[in-house]
């Protein structure tokens, strides 16, 4: 069987990327920050699929906890076959206040440093095994002026188009995911309409495409939208 990391698992696009690893025989490593919601999800997994779930609790803006994720999943799967780095989180903050400095760095941590540290620690096993696809959920912000977010997500965009150069000819492969406007957690209670926004489900299984894609072929970026444009 094969291994899948996802981080940010147990809600939205996570949960629905996990989901359709899971259902299709893969066993999964999963990090959120609440223990609670992953072990009630991880006895959901394996209850209705049958896999090995890998289930920690990790604050992603924390560099050494994400280290030791990385070092406990790698030490029980010597194989990784996908990594997901999906956690991130939208801090609302402005580049020209230093009232906002903290909140700034925070969103660094978590949109960008959290995806550098947990690939450094799954790599080597890329590596030696000449194989694996990174995905990274960049989001449309990667390439619009949404806010000081958006910079978190230039730069990741940024990270995943050099590190596509620096492994592309070792077996390895790097997507790109930008989606827009998508209907999770974050937008309860707001008066959008969930029609109005793309479906978790629907980003989760372009995904699920774009790995199933032979070896020779890589899908660098993918732009998702809702049909009638963005919010």
């Amino acid at each position: 069987m094969k291994n899948v990391i996802v981080t940010g698992a147990t809600k939205g696009i996570g949960r629905a990327v996990t989901e359709i690893f899971a259902k299709n025989g893969y066993n999964v490593a999963i990090c959120a920050r609440t223990a609670s919601d992953l072990e009630q999800f991880k006895q959901e997994l394996q209850q209705q699929y049958k896999i090995e779930v890998i289930a920690l609790a990790v604050d992603m803006a924390d560099k050494q906890a994400v280290k030791d994720f990385a070092q406990k999943v790698t030490a029980q799967w010597k194989t990784i076959d996908v990594l997901v780095n999906n956690a991130g989180a939208y801090i609302p903050c402005e580049l020209t206040r230093s009232d906002t400095e903290a909140a700034f760095e925070q969103m660094m941590d978590l949109n960008l440093y959290s995806t550098y540290y947990l690939t450094q620690g799954v790599l080597p096993n890329m590596l030696a095994q000449k194989s694996g696809h990174i995905f990274n959920m960049c989001s449309i912000a990667s390439f619009m002026a949404y806010g000081a977010y958006a910079v978190s997500k230039h730069a990741m965009l940024g990270f995943s188009r050099v590190l596509r150069e620096e492994v592309k000819d070792k077996g390895i492969r790097v997507t790109a995911v930008m989606p827009g406007a998508t209907y999770t957690a974050s937008w309860e209670g707001s008066d959008i309409p969930a029609e109005r926004m793309m479906k978790a489900e629907d980003i989760a299984q372009s995904l699920y495409s774009i790995y199933q894609l032979s070896d020779q072929t890589v899908v660098e970026e993918i732009i998702l939208r809702p049909q009638l444009g963005d919010i």
